[in-house]
């Protein structure tokens, strides 16, 4: 096979698992058919195929919002048209390691606001949970129908140099990302006509149809009444609300469009009130509800939460399950998973350092150019310190905020995250890659979508692959 110019740049970082070549630059077998099609395509039309997906995604409205940017905060989703590739047999353990992680994530939710008999065994440590931000002392008894807290999960997924998944953390209050995974798979189809079917690539276009059936079936009302709360327009993730909204066939309300009476939500209507059973909620807790959180907060519906111990109406994921994301709970879930399950976790955690023990503190101030230190509630790639990039002034500045409150950080080793070809420039190059597959947890059980939200790090030999910090996204393909 004659060597196509789209591949002669295509040089593997160093103790790097790359998603398309081995180290010996065999081709995997699951981007033989991919690989194929590109050599037989010219790169002038491949470049025309980027510049379709673009002004697919501009015509869409597809957009992020980075807050800390001067120039403006709107931006258009960056997007690789080569899809990231996931064999069947690789699938299907990603698929029974999240089902069991959510499954024990689940139960010590409920253990939490109940029983706490993790605590009292002293598997985890109660003073980590009392100090979590995220524990709400008001869920405290509170028993959400079928006993189910984490309705809707975004698991983030490395694969490190030894070809094996890991989970980089648990996203467990109001996940998103899931309208990119769908849009993105819709630009696929239209600039690989015809390629998808051939390679036998799973579906992930049914998530809202599975999504609403979960939401409807998380009440005991009969025909239950679902609406999207958004906090509106200003929100980094309202089209990913409209988005849902509209291909679910339901409302998008805002705070101001719900009232409570008696102890039961209403949406108020042209016709007058309607009952509203079931909320699928993109507000964070703090601002959920102003009688019992932050008053201030015009987000959310004041008595929602009186509603919501009655048993009124059904709140999607429930209040208080940040418990189980926090980045220093999240060392503990391999223990969870023993706990509850009596099982082995068949998906490993990264190995995580927390700096409030004085010995792991100290083991990260003397290998702080080996390490990545994050606040424990901190996302968006923001707040972070990557000591083999920061100064020394950058690691003095840092820690000295560090020293003042340890608990409130964790640090782990700078992985070597695996890299999937990209198209850049008219060539391919390796970008590095995560992956963050949606788990509905419902009645009927746990469905994962397969496939997921691949995302890049556009930039040359960066890790940070968040849209804020210059990330991107590409299209997963689960092949059958």
């Amino acid at each position: 096979m004659k060597q196509s110019p789209l591949f002669t740049s295509y040089d593997l970082l160093k103790e790097t698992w790359d998603e398309m070549y081995s180290n010996d630059l065999k081709l995997r077998d699951q981007y033989e058919m991919i690989s194929g099609y590109l050599r037989n395509t010219p790169i002038e039309e491949l470049m025309k195929k980027e510049d379709l997906s673009k002004q697919l995604f501009m015509n869409q409205g597809v957009t992020f919002t980075v807050y800390n940017d001067e120039k403006g905060i709107e931006k258009i989703f960056p997007f690789d048209i080569l899809p990231r590739i996931i064999t069947s047999e690789e699938w299907d353990k990603i698929e029974r390691g999240i089902k069991q992680r959510i499954t024990a994530l689940n139960l010590f939710i409920k253990d939490m606001y109940h029983d706490q008999f993790i605590l009292k065994d002293e598997v985890v440590p109660t003073s980590l949970i009392y100090n979590c931000p995220y524990f709400l002392r008001e869920m405290k008894g509170v028993k959400p129908p079928f006993d189910i807290y984490v309705h809707i999960t975004g698991v983030d997924l490395i694969r490190n140099n030894d070809g094996e998944f890991y989970v980089l953390e648990d996203n467990l209050r109001t996940p998103s990302g899931v309208s990119y995974m769908l849009e993105n798979r819709e630009i696929s189809k239209r600039i690989f006509p015809g390629v998808l079917p051939k390679c036998n690539v799973r579906t992930v276009s049914s998530y809202p149809d599975i999504l609403y059936k979960k939401l409807k079936l998380c009440t005991t009302q009969d025909n239950p009444n679902v609406v999207l709360l958004t906090p509106g327009i200003y929100n980094s993730a309202y089209y990913e609300h409209t988005t849902l909204a509209r291909l679910m066939g339901i409302e998008l309300v805002e705070g101001s469009d719900l009232v409570v009476r008696d102890h039961i939500v209403y949406m108020k209507t042209t016709f007058g009130l309607e009952r509203v059973d079931v909320i699928y909620r993109r507000v964070d807790d703090d601002f959920l509800d102003p009688m019992e959180f932050k008053a201030d907060s015009v987000l959310g519906v004041a008595g929602i939460m009186a509603a919501y111990r009655k048993g009124n109406v059904t709140i999607v994921n429930a209040p208080g399950t940040g418990v189980a994301d926090d980045k220093a709970v999240y060392t503990f879930v391999p223990d969870m998973i023993k706990y509850y399950l009596n099982e082995e976790p068949i998906l490993k955690n990264i190995e995580t350092y927390q700096l409030s023990k004085p010995d792991d503190l100290a083991y990260v101030k003397k290998n702080i150019n080996k390490v990545v230190i994050k606040k424990v509630d901190g996302s968006g790639g923001y707040g972070m310190l990557m000591g083999h990039e920061a100064s020394d002034k950058e690691i003095s500045e840092y820690m000295k905020v560090v020293d003042k409150n340890p608990a409130a950080f964790i640090a782990q080793p700078i992985l070597k995250l695996s890299t999937a070809p990209c198209f850049i420039d008219g060539k391919l190059s390796p970008r590095c890659v995560d992956l963050r597959p949606y788990a509905l947890y419902g009645p009927d059980g746990i469905e994962i979508c397969p496939g997921g939200l691949t995302r890049v790090a556009l930039k040359k030999g960066s890790l940070v692959v968040n849209s804020s910090q210059g990330g991107g996204s590409k299209d997963t393909w689960v092949i059958k």
